[in-house]
């Protein structure tokens, strides 16, 4: 039994304020500054409220970009962004539902010495096999392209490990009676599994499409022309001016521009979020 005490539930509610203080607090900084000209962060001192500058460095991001960085215009590294997410994001999650869908509903030599082959993948990151992955990408002619940007990073072990799990917990008595019916694998995979998946489906796609929206360092190494730059890299390219200071106001406008494809998948997808993480029963 819960009991009610108004302290604790006032101490509960004071905390989480705090906490989204807290972690609310440089996002309100960086809009801030993304509405102020370009010598008013150069004083010193910190402006706390917005400036009158809003739509002129909106607009010049998502027009002309910032010049002296070598960097296209925002809406165009935010495209390569939203396309090398969504192709890592779908990507991972369809190869992952098959190859767990092969490895729970399929009896073949070594299944399970295949799965712990790509569960033990995870000790083996991306920023680990940098090297010769940047290799086999330059021979085989995907630098600077989507192919490049998002195929490297499309293998997920935590996917495959997951939906195997999702998989594990549908009874048996399911599986057979779909094969009385006369289903075939693909049938069964398509008409049953999938529906059943719908949610866990969703929690990993907003989980993946953040993961591959966040990419830094790949991007960062497989592309030197500026139609393929994403928008993480083109902020840390945008800080690194060269002919002068950096512009602190175009900087943190396009820093909060990057921040609105990702909350909005999540906004948008909280629900079945939700469900998909919370959900242990079918």
């Amino acid at each position: 039994m819960i009991e009610n005490r108004p302290g604790l539930n006032l101490l509960a509610h004071l905390t989480l304020i705090f906490g989204v203080c807290v972690v609310a607090l440089p996002v309100w900084v960086a809009f801030v500054a993304s509405t102020h000209g370009a010598t008013d962060f150069m004083s010193g001192t910190i402006p706390m409220w917005p400036g009158p500058h809003l739509v002129e460095n909106y607009s010049q991001m998502l027009g002309a970009g910032v010049s002296t960085s070598g960097t296209p215009p925002v809406a165009t590294m935010m495209m390569n962004s939203l396309i090398m997410a969504l192709c890592i994001a779908i990507g991972k999650i369809a190869i992952s539902i098959l190859s767990a869908f092969a490895i729970v509903y399929f009896r073949f030599p070594f299944r399970g010495l295949a799965f712990w082959c790509i569960f033990i993948t995870l000790m083996l990151p991306v920023e680990v096999r940098i090297v010769p992955t940047f290799q086999v990408v330059a021979d085989l002619g995907l630098l600077n392209s989507y192919a490049g940007l998002s195929i490297p990073l499309i293998a997920s072990a935590t996917a495959t490990f997951l939906f195997r799990q999702v998989f594990l917990t549908i009874p048996d008595e399911l599986t057979e009676a779909a094969r009385i019916d006369g289903a075939g694998p693909m049938k069964f995979f398509r008409d049953i599994l999938l529906p059943l998946s719908r949610t866990n489906i969703a929690a990993l796609f907003v989980i993946l499409f953040i993961y591959g929206w966040n990419q830094y360092l790949w991007p960062l190494l497989v592309t030197t022309s500026s139609d393929y730059y994403t928008i993480v890299a083109g902020i840390k390219r945008m800080s690194d001016a060269v002919d002068g200071l950096p512009q602190w106001h175009l900087v943190m406008a396009t820093a909060m521009l990057a921040m609105i494809p990702p909350v909005a998948v999540v906004i948008g997808m909280q629900r079945l979020f939700v469900k998909g993480l919370v959900e242990t029963e079918k």
